[in-house]
């Protein structure tokens, strides 16, 4: 058994999907943080992981109530920024592997859009470019300390698709149901 940075937590070495994890005493913060296990699909791990991230988030905006999404959305954010900032001392820094900030972000994507389901592509697709592409200030947002760092720069990818998503809702309203 090797010992992590805090002494007081011993590390296993378990294979995962996709390779070796390093699992902690925290089982239940790794299995959030990568999605359940979402986050330990080879390669793109972020993408594989957004697809879960994209399901949960419609299912919940396709229940109708703007106010239980925007109360799930508040909480999957918080969620985020606390089970990233644990899962960075499991899996060492921001990996790949953690995915729940892709759901934060996804969440952020669907709000106050149409409910169809041809809304969901765009928002997978454009999420992806934006996350990956990281247009000002999303970088930047990577430097804030812990959970926060890991998080931020997702919720910025999903503020600009949701702001490309009204603007293609707005050129062809018919295909998102409007």
């Amino acid at each position: 058994m090797t010992v992590t940075s805090n002494p007081a937590a011993p590390t296993k070495r378990v294979k995962g999907l996709g390779g070796t994890a390093h699992w902690t005493t925290r089982p239940v913060t790794a299995l959030l943080a990568t999605g359940l296990g979402s986050g330990f699909i080879r390669p793109y791990s972020g993408s594989w992981g957004s697809i879960p991230g994209v399901a949960l988030a419609w299912a919940v905006w396709r229940l109708g109530d703007p106010w239980l999404y925007i109360i799930s959305t508040l909480g999957m954010i918080a969620a985020s920024i606390y089970v990233s900032g644990e899962a960075e001392q499991v899996f060492g820094g921001d990996s790949g592997r953690i995915v729940i900030d892709e759901f934060a972000g996804l969440f952020v994507c669907f709000l106050g859009l149409p409910a169809h389901w041809h809304t969901m592509i765009p928002v997978y697709l454009l999420f992806r470019v934006f996350d990956v592409a990281k247009p000002y200030p999303c970088r930047r947002l990577e430097n804030l300390p812990g959970g926060w760092g890991v998080t931020a720069d997702d919720l910025g990818a999903g503020v600009y698709t949701n702001v490309a998503v009204r603007i293609l809702v707005a050129i062809w309203p018919g295909w998102f149901g409007v």
